[in-house]
């Protein structure tokens, strides 16, 4: 493809022609909200994620949580919101902070990026595979290990990669109303029917934020919200990127603070505050669905559990397009072979990088299926180290990309002159850069509750090695960037932006060309 001349395809306003851009104007307020929301599987985190951080870590204050987190993120967002009115980038956490912070550090966030929402995604492919094989021992009486599900996810994910994302937008946005009423349902259900210790809000006292497994219960919480954050990938194929981008990511926030702290409250009433940790332990993501059958009914419950499959689906949708659009922005500016930096040129969907989370999904997924040795509908594997383990790694990883794009949100309007204006953005991002780095913190040090080993557990700093690994391999590499390639390395964070500037530059040496006589 020539890169000297000025070249549009349908509906992409690119100089560099369909493969250096995604589609614009595919998205508007309410598909973006969707698709965004969609990444945190509302009926995932209650039934998954909830009775793991009240049974696993031993959190009663849970719904606590979730409001703590959600200031913070409310804080978080107004900088970083701030921050998408003046950077259109698919690789947003890794474009923001080299935007801010420079060059190099861009290159750390984007490898970090890469792998957190890799392994967010493909920790619920074991989620799913297990509660596949739950239905089909439950209805069909038939033993199913859990990755033969979760392979042919794998592979259906992969393809609907390739298709157009406002298709994706629409399946995850019924998906996602769906199993928003059914859990709602099901709250009003549990405070119309309390547990014996009737309506308690115990669940909400400071005192109940207690035990080793805090810090793990912040991660896995934060976990929970993670989708919010993604608005900005999609900023190139918004219809108002300036607009719509800042607004989906309030609204999602906000959404989600209220939603989750309530569905955990109401798991509390049901089971009682005294009884939830243990309840959580001995049900595990079950706990929901036996909670809801004795209020509503097996019909009920039956519909909940598809739907539990569909939102999880609707999950692992969202992180695929989220990790290939990663990829499509670090292969247009270099640092990924150019192919990545390509879409495909019926749909416009950045398809190598989707080919590489399948590929990716498919080893990880492989290697925890061949060091399975528990028998059927033992949710050890999938569960309790698949899921957990990935969605933590996962989510230490987006805490530290949030915590670095703080930083980087002040140093760009700073080095703009325009702290004064933005002075009252620039302190929310430093009130939440700090509780992201303290959660961070407690999050490492909290690690052995996770993996259920001592202090001396090598896995307990292998696991969350792996962002600091990948940060440092980024850094590393942006460092060499820059002595080898500086004129790529200036690009960096830049995206399709780049592009227009070398096609401003060639317009001006065009015009100054003396023409030969």
């Amino acid at each position: 493809m020539s890169t000297g001349s000025s070249r549009t395809t349908e509906g992409i306003k690119t100089f560099k022609g369909q493969g250096s851009a995604l589609r614009a104007g595919r998205l508007g307020t309410m598909g973006l909200l969707l698709s965004v929301l969609a990444a945190s599987a509302p009926l995932l985190v209650v039934a998954g994620v909830m009775p793991t951080t009240f049974g696993v870590m031993g959190v009663v204050g849970t719904p606590l949580l979730f409001v703590v987190l959600g200031i913070v993120l409310i804080l978080f967002s107004v900088g970083y919101a701030e921050m998408s009115r003046h950077v259109h980038n698919a690789g947003a956490f890794y474009a923001y902070i080299a935007r801010g912070l420079g060059g190099t550090a861009g290159v750390g966030a984007s490898l970090v990026a890469l792998v957190a929402y890799s392994a967010m995604q493909v920790g619920v492919y074991g989620i799913l595979g297990f509660e596949v094989s739950v239905l089909f021992g439950l209805y069909l009486d038939i033993e199913l290990a859990w990755w033969i599900p979760a392979l042919l996810a794998v592979a259906v994910v992969g393809v609907l990669g390739w298709l157009k994302i406002d298709l994706n937008a629409k399946v995850l946005g019924v998906l996602l109303l769906i199993e928003v009423a059914l859990v709602v349902i099901f709250n009003f259900a549990a405070v119309a029917d309390p547990a014996k210790e009737g309506l308690s809000l115990h669940a909400f006292n400071p005192d109940t934020l207690t035990g080793a497994g805090l810090g793990t219960a912040l991660c896995f919480c934060f976990a929970a919200f993670v989708g919010f954050e993604q608005a900005p990938v999609y900023a190139e194929e918004t219809s108002r990127p300036q607009v719509v981008v800042s607004r989906v990511m309030f609204l999602a926030v906000g959404f989600a603070a209220l939603f989750l702290a309530f569905s955990s409250w109401a798991l509390t009433v049901a089971a009682g505050p005294s009884s939830i940790v243990g309840a959580s332990e001995e049900q595990g993501p079950n706990l929901l669905f036996a909670l809801t059958e004795t209020r509503l009914g097996g019909t009920f419950t039956d519909v909940l559990h598809v739907l539990f499959l569909t939102g999880m689906f609707a999950a692992l949708l969202s992180f695929h397009n989220v990790v290939a659009r990663y990829a499509f922005a670090m292969g247009r500016e270099g640092l990924l072979p150019a192919a990545f930096g390509r879409t495909n040129s019926a749909s416009g969907a950045p398809g190598t990088g989707s080919l590489l989370q399948s590929a990716v999904s498919l080893v990880i997924v492989l290697a925890f299926a061949l060091t399975d040795d528990g028998p059927v509908g033992d949710p050890t594997t999938p569960v309790l180290q698949l899921f957990t383990w990935m969605g933590n790694v996962g989510a230490l990883g987006v805490i530290t990309l949030m915590a670095a794009a703080s930083a980087a949100v002040i140093a760009f309007f700073v080095r703009r002159g325009a702290a004064r204006a933005q002075a009252w953005r620039l302190v929310a991002a430093a009130i939440a850069g700090l509780a992201l780095v303290t959660i961070a913190v407690y999050t490492v040090k909290d690690f052995a509750v996770l993996v259920g080993s001592g202090p001396g557990s090598l896995l307990r700093w292998v696991l969350p090695g792996i962002i600091v690994a990948a940060a440092l391999t980024g850094l590393v590499y942006g460092a060499v960037l820059r002595g080898r390639n500086p004129e790529l390395h200036a690009r960096i964070g830049l995206g399709n932006e780049a592009f227009q500037l070398e096609k401003a530059a060639e317009s001006r040496d065009s015009e100054t060309t003396p023409v030969q006589a």
